[in-house]
């Protein structure tokens, strides 16, 4: 790692050059990396602690406080600069200049999301971007919430016979969510897009497991592991899987078979898997911290009494969007942003070559005192009473729960509202404690989830 401190303006290719045996030490930061993961997933956090960066990010919470808050690492030879400081991400993920922009997915990323507006730049991004934005637009969003509701109904049913036990909560919220992606997608049960979901998840397992290995380019033309040769199966049975249930609605889009396959991949795994994070993370802080669990039912019977959740409602849930702002800044799904330089650029006091990648460690931000204070690592949720910017101390580049600028997330209207229905309805039926048994190890596959589930202990009202 090289840190960058101070107000020289550092040129990095002549850095480079001079340092030419740098370049020959530095690959093995992939199996530093790889060796601080495995250690800190064989340990579980104490004392059920909220130290989460240094159980899913061990390298960055490490080298932050070794190097600096903006440092460089390396993947290979790629180099790839941190950057910790809020004004310089707000200014990278802005990009109002056009120079920062996606890097190109790795050979399993691709398979995953495609060239899908996750992905895309240019001409083909502002055409997927149009179409997603019209999609989740206020309308269209409102008419979703009977499905989030059945979706959530369907779940809740199911948890009667756990009434008074121990239950795990993740898997559960992985069928609810599935479903709602499911219902609001195609208008389909669970179990037609049941399928998907199992491939994807396998997919994304063989993602993680290859995400600090490298591998020669063009190797794989002449050679695949057992893992490539999966994710081909995987990545030709989820096309196929999709494309089956469009033909069944039989719709007109504005896009090709293509592209169609590869938003519905992104939607899928996207809007599944980070409200599932988001859910099952506030559900265990509300079991933590029970005044606050009490609080939001308070609100939610105050609001809705025992009657289904309704969109006037829920853009009431005031103490909700606390508690869900100070979940996701704690237990964030998606822990960085990465994206590519196109040209040279001055970046702050940094003069940036072309082709540098940047990584934004947006966890690490969630979890700096600089910009939180020294109880960054509490459950506060009245940190955000009187928005972002008061929590922050102006630094509002210090959370970013769904990016920023013209790349954040087009779905987190969708998942808000879907984790605020389904909370809601929860906090109407049940209060629910820690299960004694669960143990607590964060941990990333594609977005962080707890490594052994989530047991809590249901309560009837």
């Amino acid at each position: 790692m090289m840190s960058l401190v101070g107000d020289t303006v550092l040129t990095l290719p002549s850095f480079l050059w001079n340092q030419r045996p740098f370049l020959q030490t530095h690959p093995w930061n992939n199996n530093e990396i790889n060796n601080m993961l495995k250690e800190a997933r064989s340990r579980p956090i104490r004392n059920l602690s909220h130290d989460v960066i240094s159980a899913v990010q061990p390298h960055i919470h490490s080298w932050t406080k070794s190097y600096g808050m903006n440092f460089l690492q390396w993947y290979g030879l790629q180099p790839v600069l941190v950057i910790a400081e809020p004004e310089l991400c707000k200014e990278i993920l802005n990009n109002k200049d056009r120079i920062y922009t996606k890097q190109k997915p790795t050979v399993y990323g691709k398979k995953l999301l495609g060239d899908s507006v996750a992905m895309a730049e240019g001409e083909k991004w502002s055409k997927l971007r149009k179409l997603s934005n019209h999609a989740f637009h206020g309308d269209n969003l409102k008419s979703m919430i009977p499905d989030m509701i059945a979706s959530s109904e369907t779940m809740l049913e199911g948890w009667k016979k756990h009434e008074g036990k121990e239950m795990e909560v993740y898997e559960q919220f992985r069928l609810c969510t599935s479903e709602v992606i499911s219902r609001t997608t195609f208008g389909s049960c669970y179990l037609e897009g049941k399928n998907i979901f199992d491939m994807l998840m396998k997919l994304s397992s063989v993602i993680v497991r290859n995400s600090h290995i490298l591998r020669v380019p063009g190797i794989s033309k002449v050679y695949k592991t057992s893992d490539e040769k999966e994710s081909e199966k995987l990545e030709k049975g989820i096309r196929d899987s999709i494309i089956k249930i469009v033909k069944k609605r039989e719709r007109e889009t504005r896009i090709s078979v293509n592209e169609l396959v590869e938003e519905c991949k992104t939607f899928y795994f996207a809007g599944q898997d980070t409200t599932n994070s988001l859910l099952v993370w506030t559900v265990f802080l509300l079991a933590l911290h029970l005044d606050w669990q009490e609080e939001a039912r308070k609100e939610v019977l105050q609001l809705f009494g025992k009657e289904t959740p309704n969109p006037d409602g829920l853009a009431k849930l005031k103490t909700m969007s606390m508690i869900i702002n100070e979940s996701l800044r704690l237990y964030l799904p998606i822990i960085s942003l990465i994206r590519k330089v196109d040209k040279e650029v001055r970046l702050g006091n940094l003069i940036v070559p072309a082709n540098v990648e940047l990584l934004v460690p947006n966890l690490a931000l969630h979890h700096e005192p600089q910009f939180w204070g020294q109880d960054v690592k509490l459950f506060k949720p009245e940190r955000f009473s009187e928005g972002v910017a008061n929590a922050t101390n102006n630094s509002i580049a210090a959370f970013l729960p769904f990016g920023m600028g013209p790349r954040t997330c087009v779905g987190f209207n969708f998942a808000t509202i879907e984790a605020k229905i389904a909370l809601s309805m929860i906090l109407q039926r049940y209060s629910f404690t820690l299960s004694p048994y669960y143990v607590h190890s964060p941990f990333q596959i594609i977005t962080v989830r707890p490594q052994h589930g989530l047991q809590i202990i249901l309560h009837s009202l």
